[in-house]
């Protein structure tokens, strides 16, 4: 068995950025017959989930996570390093880092509203790095 890795590198703002990868995800996929796709991005304040990526359902994700982790709210790890990004920790943390997906005939087995998404929680621009690893059956 052979594994494949890919990169994929992503650009984001700062805030709750929330960015439909499906489609470069899924050229990735398309090399690999069946199998099973490993999705993980690589740092502690952003995060990978999957939704229907349409501006009603990422709004109430965004509010979602407003309500579960404030912004506004004093968080102990701004009071220890004065970064401002303590909510950002504690979204990608609830959320988790990494999916896996199963392929068949090269095509990613999604639901028909379905897309994988990069979530950005810091406070800065950053470029996210997200780790695709194709693992065949």
């Amino acid at each position: 068995m052979t594994i494949k890795t890919f990169r994929l590198q992503v650009a984001t703002t700062a805030g709750t950025d929330l960015i439909n990868i499906t489609p470069q995800v899924e050229r990735a996929a398309a090399s690999l017959g069946d199998g099973a796709l490993l999705l993980f991005v690589a740092g502690s304040t952003a995060a990978l989930t999957t939704i229907e990526y349409e501006s009603g359902a990422v709004a109430d994700l965004r509010a979602a996570l407003e309500r579960l982790a404030p912004r506004d709210m004093v968080y102990a790890h701004d009071r220890r390093w004065e970064d401002g990004n303590g909510y950002s920790h504690v979204r990608a943390a609830l959320l988790g880092p990494s999916l896996t997906i199963p392929i068949q005939g090269g095509k990613l087995l999604l639901g028909t509203w379905q897309q994988i998404i990069v979530c950005d929680f810091d406070n800065r621009p950053r470029t996210r790095e997200i780790i695709v690893q194709l693992l065949p059956a």
